[in-house]
């Protein structure tokens, strides 16, 4: 079911499962008083809270362009995701003052009882079920504000993990002090993980080039596709949310008409498109004499 599921269907999707995941936490920790749970269910809040956020940048994205965004409005989800993980780094804080008021003021594990233990290993398998649906179906759609979704609901699912199993250990040792020593760590991995999805996305709204084996695909499709021309060269990418721009310069013999060195360019962009379906192709054709020492060679 995943692999058809549109990017609004997985935005709203990641609103109810955070809610789901968010009172199962609460619960938990209500029943326990753990402050390391407690770390945990601040973090569902932040996931909420980017959920949220991620849906209203998935729906603003695709709209079409206008007057004012001729480009489109691609970038709006790297603006969630850089929210997304500012709020991330400010749960983190709360988490270490949290932890080292309960360094101070240890609870007794003997006072948890296994039933709050139990519901927060359940919202740990809700995480991460849904957390490889976002990463893998977010991935097929470029959509960034999905895929930091999914990367943080990982983390969330490792931090539960080394909660439940810290918390184990607590019940059965005794060790009081393990709670807020866990409830440490998983700030600390919070953190990284909130510093993350920040550079992840300002390097996308610094429109970074595609990736290094999309980059290739397209010199190879050129190659392949370009023939009549005499080279290709300065071939440009970046990446903008689920678009991606690429332009180049073609050089044809200059006595070639307009219409044929036309009939190139469109036979590239459709070669591009079919296996590049989101791109953006913008082609400069230039006369032989702009031929370059270094280029893509047509066939």
């Amino acid at each position: 079911m995943g692999n058809r599921l549109t990017a609004h269907q997985l935005a709203l999707g990641s609103i109810l499962v955070s809610l789901i995941v968010l009172g199962m936490k609460v619960i938990a920790w209500w029943l326990t008083g753990s402050i390391a749970l407690f770390s945990d269910a601040l973090e569902s809040l932040v996931n909420v809270g980017g959920a949220v956020l991620a849906w209203f940048a998935v729906r603003y994205a695709s709209r079409p362009p206008d007057a004012d965004h001729p480009f489109g409005h691609h970038k709006a989800e790297y603006f969630s995701a850089v929210t997304e993980g500012i709020m991330i780094i400010i749960a983190a804080f709360l988490i270490l003052e949290q932890s080292i008021y309960a360094l101070m003021r240890p609870v007794s594990p003997a006072e948890w009882g296994m039933a709050g233990l139990w519901i927060n290993a359940g919202a740990m398998v809700a995480n991460l079920l849904w957390a490889r649906v976002l990463i893998g179906r977010g991935g097929v759609l470029k959509s960034p504000a999905l895929v930091a979704g999914g990367r943080h609901l990982m983390s969330d699912v490792w931090t539960s993990a080394g909660v439940l199993v810290g918390l184990g250990l607590a019940l059965w040792s005794g060790w009081s002090w393990l709670d807020p020593a866990l409830a440490l760590l998983v700030a600390l991995n919070i953190l990284r993980e909130g510093y993350a999805v920040v550079v992840a996305s300002v390097n996308g709204l610094m429109d970074s080039a595609a990736p290094a084996a999309e980059r290739e695909e397209i010199e190879e499709i050129i190659h392949r596709s370009a023939e009549g021309a005499l080279q290709v060269h300065g071939l440009k990418t970046r990446r903008a949310g689920t678009a991606l721009f690429v332009e180049f310069h073609m050089v044809v013999a200059g006595m070639m008409t307009v219409r044929a060195a036309h009939d190139i360019c469109d036979r590239v962009e459709d070669a591009i498109r079919a296996e590049l379906p989101e791109a953006k192709v913008n082609i400069h054709v230039e006369p032989e004499h702009k031929l370059e020492k270094t280029g893509i060679s047509p066939r």
